[in-house]
């Protein structure tokens, strides 16, 4: 594991890169660059599970504090900017494409929670993410839109689509 930085704008962003076992500088290697959940930090699940799962399985990780956030430079402190979460993926392709044993043509990138759509917005401009995966996937745009953090949330969506879909059924024959 290695501590490193790169630039978002003009802050530094902290990363953690992590190498799989054996690795070898004059090879060439899939990378991912792995998002935090809302709230976290690239120390916790993206970087200390996720991304040290997937350096045993032979990939390059890099875990890194979104802007404003963590170890990460960026004012005001603890600022959730989608904008700039977002350029945060694609400064972390730009990171990583500098590194002599990531190939290029085999970068992606993992969202875990909050991080997800970030992840996912990122690639669907980034042609240098090949590949995207999530974990427990949440749109954290839509909740700050619909503001339902309650804990009966997921039950309140549900009594919804139940309405709705005995209300649809009366209209079938």
């Amino acid at each position: 594991m290695k501590s490193v930085t790169f630039k978002n704008r003009n802050w530094e962003v902290a990363g953690i890169r992590q190498f799989p076992k054996d690795f070898d500088e004059s090879k060439k290697y899939p990378a991912i660059a792995c998002a935090h959940p809302i709230s976290s930090c690239k120390d916790q699940t993206a970087g200390n599970v996720y991304g040290k799962a997937l350096s045993e399985a032979g990939f390059i990780t890099l875990a890194f504090d979104a802007s404003h956030q963590g170890a990460s430079g960026g004012e005001p402190r603890f600022l959730e900017d989608p904008a700039t979460r977002v350029e945060g993926f694609r400064c972390a392709a730009d990171y990583l494409t500098t590194l002599p044993y990531v190939d290029e043509e085999k970068i992606g990138v993992l969202g875990v929670c909050g991080g997800v759509g970030y992840g996912v917005s990122a690639a669907m401009t980034e042609r240098r993410f090949k590949a995207v995966a999530t974990v427990v996937a949440a749109n954290y745009g839509r909740l700050m839109r619909e503001g339902d953090f309650s804990p009966n949330a997921a039950v309140h969506t549900l009594e919804a689509i139940a309405k709705q879909r005995t209300a649809a059924s009366q209209f079938s024959e």
